[in-house]
């Protein structure tokens, strides 16, 4: 559930043989999209330039890479050619292209890894009309935490019921976009228009919230969860006895947290939320995954023994050296295993193992990973005795749905909680996205839509557990 950045610039230069002025023929102002196409994955791309000469400028983003708006550094364009380079991830990333019209193609750099990317001139995407509700603009106190964040409200026939939005694992924007999709900010959309009042808030440390995702844990999250009820409750407008909570994957422990501590929450709904332990979870993610990405069955064994040996190391804090020494070793067997061309394209095979197991180390190594290895959702489930709706993917591989379902099924059994739905969605994966295999790799290239009937599923059931019945 952790995100890679690559990063890529692009700059081009209009070389129109034109008499009217030499400003307008070195002008690149403007949008511009392509691919990178690095170690066998084509990766599409959109750079937005602005200025010119010495102050030319450009931001980038890269969608299957969950990258948006990126600021790129050195940017030239001159003489036919152009250059472009962006510090991130794994090392700096190196563009040099030759500008031919109304294209720039050449190749990337970033360490050891190799490619080409190309990139034509866009038009500006259509602005989208205005919505017919209320967006404003918050600000929230959780602590010493500042949330910044979204809320939508129904434009007339208050009070109206509300939801608190809650984002899974990793630092998340307050439209939880991944990978070019903005499941928040559709789920947003679809339940103002509900008659519905939704807030959704960056993760800490995101957009304009103070604070660290990776130093903070789930705890943490149902604390500024309960200070985004406490806000609603105070604002006009809103029905106090009818605000509920949706978490989803993390934000499906987030919720139940809060739910558990806090008698000001009416309902949960939980997208994808684990029943069971962090290393139950994961575990079962590399399993899925593997098998999905058509991995040999030694290698998944090999990689669920890496990770046993790193969250060993995680509780005890030592072996890190270990650790270290295997995932390499683990990586150049899987590097080996590629096609020739793209053992080519990595270059130095050594120190891309290197880089891959530094990133994996320094990802456990955080107060988020040591809490989420060993939480168990189960007491905290047990706890809530508000009505829940829980939904799974059928072909969710991050949050299996056959052992989380049963799991909550059970759970809900024995505390007694009668008022309780667990829907598994057909064809759905993580993100509720029609599937073909469920595997993170295939996220970006599907359409950017839910599943059919999956948001209606929303607005009806928290339509009638708020006091009515939503209507569009």
């Amino acid at each position: 559930m952790s995100r890679r950045k690559l990063c890529v610039l692009v700059a081009f230069i209009a070389a129109l043989l034109c008499p009217f002025s030499a400003l307008a023929q070195n002008s690149i102002a403007g949008r511009w999209e392509g691919t990178i196409t690095v170690m066998g994955q084509e990766l599409g791309i959109t750079v937005v330039f602005s200025g010119e000469g010495p102050s030319l400028a450009a931001s980038i983003d890269i969608p299957q890479q969950g990258a948006k708006g990126i600021a790129l550094r050195n940017v030239r364009a001159d003489a036919g050619k152009a250059h472009f380079e962006l510090p991130a991830g794994p090392g700096l990333a190196i563009f040099d292209g030759d500008i031919k019209g109304s294209v720039i193609s050449g190749t990337f750099e970033q360490g050891p890894a190799k490619g080409t990317f190309a990139i034509s001139r866009a038009a500006a995407p259509a602005p989208e009309p205005p919505p017919p509700y209320k967006q404003e603009e918050v600000t929230i106190q959780a602590g010493a935490v500042t949330l910044a964040g979204t809320l939508t409200i129904p434009p007339a026939g208050g009070p109206h019921p509300a939801v608190v939005l809650i984002t899974g694992s990793g630092p998340q924007n307050r439209d939880e976009e991944l990978f070019g999709f903005k499941p928040f900010k559709i789920i947003a959309d679809h339940l103002t228009r509900a008659g519905i009042a939704v807030l959704r808030c960056d993760d800490r440390g995101v957009g304009g919230s103070t604070g660290s995702t990776a130093k903070s844990t789930s705890a943490d999250f149902a604390d500024d969860v309960l200070a985004e009820v406490q806000y609603l409750k105070a604002r006009p407008g809103i029905d106090k006895a009818h605000i509920g909570l949706l978490g989803h994957s993390e934000g499906g422990i987030v919720a139940p947290m809060a739910a558990a501590k806090s008698s000001d929450i009416a309902f949960i709904v939980l997208m994808s939320g684990p029943a069971l332990t962090g290393e139950k979870i994961m575990l079962a993610q590399g399993d899925l995954i593997g098998k999905a990405e058509h991995v040999p069955e030694e290698q998944i064994q090999a990689n669920a023994a890496l990770q046993r040996q790193m969250f060993a190391a995680v509780r005890s804090g030592t072996g890190w050296e270990a650790v270290t020494e295997a995932g390499e070793k683990l990586a150049l067997t899987a590097i080996a295993r590629l096609p020739e061309a793209q053992q080519k394209a990595m270059g130095d095979p050594q120190a891309v193992a290197r880089q891959q197991i530094a990133a994996q180390v320094a990802a456990v190594r955080t107060p988020w990973f040591k809490y989420f290895l060993d939480y168990d959702p189960a007491p905290t489930l047990a706890k809530v005795t508000v009505p829940v709706l829980a939904i799974f993917g059928e072909k969710d591989l991050q949050v299996p749905a056959a052992p989380n379902r049963e799991a909550m099924e059970e759970l809900f059994a024995k505390s007694g909680n009668k008022d309780h739905r667990i829907a598994v969605i057909p064809g759905a994966n993580h993100l509720y996205q029609l599937a073909k295999t469920g595997s993170v790799s295939e996220y970006g290239a599907l359409k950017k839509e839910f599943v059919p009937g999956f948001l209606d599923l929303l607005s009806t059931w928290i339509g009638e557990h708020a006091g009515r019945t939503p209507t569009r």
